[in-house]
């Protein structure tokens, strides 16, 4: 379905007052014809004029047509798709085309699209519920600003198969009217569910965090893609993925970003441990490597200096010692000795 855009006059306002006084016109007729036939004269023929304008002059209020900026109406005749219009301003089209537009009453979480649950109100009958879109409540337009959808959180397996809680959030907008309205059922929950759809294809091939002997992108060679050390990454990927399956419905993806990202809840504390684990390794290892160069340097400021003579055994046992309280997690508590080192 290829968009057509309208390029019709503005002349909605100058319309609506003609058809305004034509209206009080008739009813003025009505009340003369009236007048003149009680004076016997032969007014009939404009009495019938007026009934049937007074009868039918309604319809020419339903082809008045307001858009705002930003916001667009697809218009069918007869089931005949006829045309767009994008440009904010006051219209007159045929009274008898409709406005369409399936995903008007979807309320997602997004935004400029969440329910409010207000209490409900009687409506009263106005020429908005007659079809003259003069406001935004129950009308048809398409809006084509730049909107937020925010899906629930997901639990998806990564790579390695942990699970773990993931959530984005997708900025997205309109560009042809046409495909968004006739391409798909319904384009906001089209868009809904290929954003959970990317969103699982993608995280699946990362693991959550770095890990030896993966390969993310596919080239077959092993790299440090993780969900949380590349997160600017995977939400390119996750982007681009969303936009090859919308294409199709008239709707463009700016923007996707994750907001929320952990370990699901049955395996958060075991990766805690596991996390709190690698990281005690890591500063041993640390305190290791800076423990055996104090004790080199000591024993070659100690030779250097002809401080003190050690033999072999004692060298050894000034290492173990030095070691113990460079590495233990206490304070070392000292030993004097009063009498001979030997």
């Amino acid at each position: 379905m290829k968009e057509k855009i309208l390029h019709k006059r503005k002349d909605g306002l100058v319309m609506a007052v003609a058809w305004i006084v034509l209206y009080l016109a008739a009813i003025g007729g009505c009340i003369y014809a009236g007048i003149q036939m009680d004076a016997g004269k032969n007014a009939l023929p404009s009495l019938i004029v007026c009934i049937v304008w007074l009868c039918v002059g309604w319809l020419p209020f339903l082809g008045l047509k307001v858009v705002g900026p930003q916001e667009a109406i697809v218009l069918t005749l007869f089931g005949k798709y006829i045309g767009s219009i994008k440009e904010p301003g006051f219209y007159q089209v045929n009274p008898f085309c409709v406005a369409v537009n399936p995903a008007a009453e979807t309320k997602l979480s997004q935004s400029g699209d969440v329910d409010s649950a207000k209490p409900k109100t009687l409506v009263l009958p106005s020429a908005e519920n007659l079809g003259v879109n003069l406001g935004k409540a129950g009308s048809k337009k398409i809006s084509l600003k730049a909107m937020t959808l925010s899906n629930s959180r997901q639990k998806i397996n990564d790579c390695l198969g942990n699970p773990v809680e993931i959530g984005i959030a997708v900025i997205w907008r309109v560009v042809d009217t046409a495909k968004a309205v006739f391409e798909v059922d319904n384009y906001k929950e089209y868009l809904s569910l290929q954003c959970d759809s990317a969103l699982r294809n993608i995280v699946r091939l990362y693991p959550y965090d770095v890990a030896p002997g993966v390969d993310t992108t596919g080239d077959g060679i092993a790299d440090e893609g993780s969900l949380r050390g590349s997160s600017e990454v995977v939400a390119a990927r996750i982007r681009e993925e969303i936009q090859s399956k919308v294409g199709a419905a008239g709707l463009e993806i700016v923007e996707a970003r994750i907001t929320y990202l952990a370990y699901a809840p049955e395996i958060a504390a075991v990766m805690l441990q596991r996390q709190q684990a690698s990281a005690i390794i890591d500063a041993r290892k640390m305190i290791v490597d800076g423990a055996v160069g104090m004790v080199e340097m000591a024993l070659e400021r100690l030779s250097e200096n002809h401080t003190v003579e050690l033999d072999e055994e004692r060298k050894a046992a000034m290492v173990s010692n030095l070691l113990v309280v460079l590495c233990g997690n206490r304070d070392a508590q000292p030993v004097v000795n009063s009498g001979s080192l030997y």
